[in-house]
């Protein structure tokens, strides 16, 4: 019986791989894939749990499944019962949205559909391409072991003291940041009642926070700019100015917590959202005038049903719509400054990521900046016995085919011992699209699977260890015109699961066309946790230590043109943090641009009555600390567009000790002089010197 995807020429590998499978596997999927969702009708369907291979009852069990699923018909009808989160790429800017577009920025949009409906925007002639959203990670800072005490507060020294002359406008030190908002999109909630978030007047300068996950009061009523209001802010919580003051009030007198009168869906002790606003525009931190808005994500915990809710790169997009929209409704803010630390590994780091395509959108508009953690994925040896960290750190591999026929090997990684990896694992080559590659993979058993050539797919493959194996060899991705290789490998969502064999995976690429012969591939995030099953784990793999490159491993966001890039400074140390991701894009432009303090940081202690105060490091926490630099330079010009943010702060870096000025894979242009972007933004807005008359004076003195 044919297959609806056959028909289907618009859906990216992913969402392919997705799609072709039935509900119940999807609902397994649902658990890791933050993209993916069950309608209400179809949770009620059962988790199965894992196997373990290690006995000759299963072992017989897996022969009768597997030979019951090879007899199986073929789908026939794609399911309504799961949703998925995409973006659409139109092919022109003038084209009409279609209906199931709930969010638009130039040429992008996002919608949530059953996979059903993927075939009503596949054969809308506007569309050139869908792809699955990119599932967000939770962010993963190093934590101190001790309670530190509260920050000095002159530890941040910017300026001189006195009044700054900007624009006819002589403004105090005190006085700058005033009239900016400071944008958070973070997850583990914002802890309002925080010390470091209070006026001098004990009023909090938290005005909103957007609960994507929480229910306690009604969802954001704000229109917004990029188009349709919409579906995309019908859900979740919006907690207000009013609720937090009345929150503040009600709480002493009621002898309750304030959080129980304005409750957030996230309220976790050393909350990473609360730690991140207190660097950027706490009392402590940098922009520590400003009014602050939160957007937190819905990251579920293990302890909740993660097929019920998204948590992927759109709903990153619905904040960004909503923070713009927030800063635009108040006539009191002038310019806004975002962080994001989140991100991701997948895609093709060179900007064209569509999410990266809409921020860029969105960035055109003068008085507004956005900076992204550059990721902790720099380390990549061992620092002591059993360390973990170059799990996180070997996810990036390059090289070279000289010629047609030659071949490379990439040696990929799935942890065992002992226990069964059940996560899906993801593997992205990119190519030039001068050349051509065949691609195989050899299981660790031997295997061989291939060669699969370009414009051929192997899809949802069952190998009789019971590991679902998908490869996509693409030509001319619609996103940049480059060659694409997208490998997955799944474990067995079926009664029960079964886990990926454990062991090294070997891809061949075999050049058929090399003209250039380049290659980079990625491997995408897959933060390590455990399952309700003692021996059932979600585990990241990684590459080989004679195959993974140390350079380019920077978060796929980081590499977007319009946003700034921030490495983890190591301040006691001077030098750069070892977990630091490295740039640069795949495309060679110079990221991240900037380090700056992200090691041992003590700020805000979100949620606990007993410690204020917490120390993390973290590209997370440098990432902060540049949006709340950039926020007093938008204090203090609010016409600064991101590019001259961006070459301020490039032009007034200091090298690190034994470095030049030129830019460096991990530490960009160099460390971050807060004091001196704040000098060359009052300088930029001084009156030009015209040098025309006393040119024309000289010339006519001289004949």
């Amino acid at each position: 019986m044919a297959n609806p995807l056959d028909r289907m020429r618009k859906l990216n590998s992913r969402l392919r791989c997705v799609a072709n499978g039935d509900s119940n596997v999807n609902a397994v999927r649902a658990q890791q894939n933050g993209a993916v969702r069950l309608k209400p009708a179809a949770q009620k369907l059962k988790v199965p749990d894992i196997v373990s291979l290690t006995t000759d009852d299963s072992v017989k069990q897996l022969k009768r499944e597997i030979d019951a699923i090879a007899r199986g018909p073929k789908q026939k009808d794609l399911p309504k019962d799961v949703e998925v989160s995409v973006f659409v790429l139109l092919n022109r800017e003038s084209a009409k949205s279609p209906d199931l577009v709930t969010r638009r920025n130039g040429r992008v949009g996002t919608a949530t559909v059953s996979i059903a409906d993927l075939q009503k925007l596949d054969s809308d002639p506007v569309v050139q391409s869908i792809e699955l959203a990119e599932t967000l990670r939770a962010p993963d800072p190093q934590i101190g072991a001790n309670t530190p005490s509260q920050p000095s507060a002159d530890r941040y020294v910017l300026y001189n003291s006195g009044t700054v002359g900007v624009a006819g406008k002589n403004r105090t030190i005190d006085d700058i940041g005033k009239n900016v908002l400071i944008g958070i999109i973070d997850v583990g909630g914002i802890d309002f009642a925080h010390e470091d978030f209070m006026d001098d007047a004990g009023n909090s300068r938290i005005i909103r926070i957007w609960d994507q996950g929480g229910d306690a009061f009604d969802p954001p009523q704000l229109a917004v700019s990029e188009g349709k209001a919409s579906k995309a802010q019908s859900r979740g919580s919006e907690i207000t100015a009013e609720h937090i003051a009345f929150a503040l009030k009600e709480a002493k007198a009621a002898r309750v917590s304030p959080y129980d009168l304005a409750p957030q869906s996230q309220q976790i002790r050393g909350s990473h959202a609360t730690h991140v606003a207190s660097i950027a525009a706490g009392r402590s931190g940098l922009c520590k005038r400003a009014k602050i808005a939160a957007v937190l994500l819905s990251l579920p915990d293990a302890d909740n049903d993660r097929r019920k809710s998204f948590y992927d790169t759109t709903c990153l997009v619905d904040g960004l719509a909503y923070l713009f929209a927030l800063a635009e409704a108040d006539k009191d803010i002038e310019a806004i400054s975002i962080n994001i630390s989140l991100g991701t590994n997948g895609g093709a780091h060179d900007g064209s990521e569509l999410l990266s395509r809409w921020i860029d959108a969105s960035m055109t508009e003068p008085g507004r900046s956005i900076c992204v953690a550059a990721g902790n994925s720099g380390q990549d040896a061992l620092e002591f016995e059993g360390d973990t960290g170059i799990w996180s750190g070997r996810v990036h591999s390059s090289g070279r085919i000289p010629a047609a026929a030659l071949r490379r090997d990439l040696e990929w990684l799935v942890v065992g011992n002992g226990v069964e990896d059940v996560s899906e694992n993801e593997l992205e080559i990119w190519y030039s699209a001068q050349d051509e590659f065949d691609v195989e993979l050899f299981t660790p058993n031997g295997i061989r699977i291939g060669p699969v050539s370009p414009g051929q797919r192997v899809e949802n493959l069952l190998l009789a260890d019971r590991t679902v194996v998908s490869i996509y060899n693409v030509l001319s991705d619609p996103k940049n015109g480059d060659n694409r290789i997208s490998i997955y490998l799944s474990p067995y969502m079926g009664e029960p699961i079964v886990g990926i064999t454990a062991g090294g995976w070997k891809v061949q690429l075999t050049g058929k066309v090399v003209r250039n012969g380049a290659y980079d591939a990625w491997i995408e995030r897959d933060d390590p946790s455990r399952g309700r099953v003692r021996t059932q784990w979600r585990l990241p793999s990684f590459f080989g230590p004679d195959t993974f490159v140390d350079h380019s491993t920077l978060s796929s966001l980081a590499c977007g043109p319009r946003v700034i890039g921030v490495a983890n400074l190591d301040e006691a140390r001077e030098l750069l943090n070892a977990s630091s991701s490295q740039g640069p894009t795949r495309d060679g432009r110079m990221k991240p641009e900037i380090a700056a303090p992200g090691t041992g940081i003590v700020a805000a202690c979100g949620f606990d009555s007993q410690n204020k105060w917490i120390e993390m490091t973290g590209t997370s926490m440098a990432s902060p600390y540049v949006s709340g630099v950039a926020g007093l330079m938008l204090s203090l010009n609010p016409q600064l567009t991101a590019a001259q943010i961006g070459g301020v702060i490039q032009r007034t870096s200091q090298p690190l000790p034994g470095s030049g000025y030129e830019w460096q894979n991990g530490s960009g242009f160099g460390v971050i002089d807060p004091g001196a972007c704040l000098r060359e933004v009052v300088r930029m807005v001084q009156p030009v010197d015209d040098l025309t008359d006393s040119l024309q004076k000289r010339m006519k003195g001289k004949s």
